[in-house]
């Protein structure tokens, strides 16, 4: 019980830090979206490194295999389009229409199952998905556009998990490596910036500089929390977890930025939120079935 009470704890500390992003990165103006970018991967990497030292921790070097390495590249590309994406919606205004797309990401997750590990999706599952497509297409006919936002941050996100599970490696190590593969062309995106007197880490104060350095500890802290929290509790308990972000994240543009929600937009956001119902009941019931299931079959044994 201990162990899990911590997890609990683990987990819902990591996805209360991700979901009070939207109130860290407008702290980060003047600097654009792209040099944010740049300097989350420069200091992430500083951080794991850090974490990886005090562990004593690099024996897993010598283990990585090609085709973890190749994966872990393309993990490196899909993650920056994640986080160049969510940094440039919540400096834009678009907070609401980011926490859409965690909010649809369960979904998208569920539609890779079937596309790439040819899952059989059960009927509640389906409508749910269902339920999904029409609040997108509800909240298209809202925004006259697709929300494209939220797409790239769902369809982003789910396709990092994918390729991470595939290349079966730590976070911590596994950030290491994507990190590294981004560095390069971070620390040169920056050198450019400062050679051309664009840059605003060296000219907004050591408190502007602190907040751009500190991004790179408050991307690895929620992770290494997860992945803790992973490990000690049960999989249907993270599920459920996952929507403490983006119900963060919708309330801070609601509440704090104070981002117009027509009525129309409140009927796209209520249909994702009863297919997320109904998908978590779903998990939950078919989680149940299989333990009853489980426990018949060891007492026939």
């Amino acid at each position: 019980m201990p162990d899990t009470r911590r997890g609990l704890l683990f987990g819902v500390a990591a996805y209360t830090m991700w979901g009070l992003f939207p109130l860290y990165w407008p702290l980060l103006k003047p600097s654009g979206a792209v040099e944010i970018l740049a300097h989350r991967m420069v200091w992430s990497l500083v951080v794991v490194v850090a974490v990886l030292a005090v562990r004593r921790h690099w024996s897993w070097i010598r283990t990585i295999t090609r085709r973890q390495l190749i994966l872990l590249t393309v993990a490196a590309v899909t993650v920056s389009v994640n986080w160049g994406t969510y940094i440039y919606a919540v400096n834009t205004g678009h907070v609401v229409e980011s926490a859409l797309g965690y909010f649809i990401n369960p979904l998208v997750s569920v539609l890779f199952g079937v596309l790439v590990f040819r899952e059989r999706l059960r009927v509640w599952q389906w409508a749910a998905v269902g339920l999904g497509a029409l609040a997108v297409l509800i909240l298209t006919l809202d925004y006259g556009r697709l929300p494209w936002i939220a797409l790239v941050l769902a369809f982003s996100f789910g396709s990092y998990g994918l390729i991470k599970k595939k290349a079966g490696v730590g976070s911590a190590e596994s950030l290491t490596i994507e990190t590294l593969v981004l560095l390069v062309p971070a620390l040169a995106y920056l050198l450019v910036l400062e050679a051309n007197g664009t840059g605003t880490f060296a000219h907004h104060g050591a408190g502007h500089a602190l907040l751009l350095v500190a991004a790179g500890l408050i991307t690895a802290v929620p992770l290494l929390f997860f992945t803790a929290s992973a490990l000690l509790v049960p999989l249907t308990v993270i599920g459920l977890l996952q929507y403490i972000a983006p119900v963060l994240q919708f309330l801070c543009g609601v509440l704090i930025v104070h981002e117009t929600m027509p009525a129309s937009r409140w009927a796209g956001f209520v249909v994702v939120w009863l297919a997320l119902s109904l998908f978590t009941w779903d998990s939950i019931r078919a989680a149940r079935t299989s333990r009853r299931e489980r426990a018949a079959e060891l007492q026939t044994v």
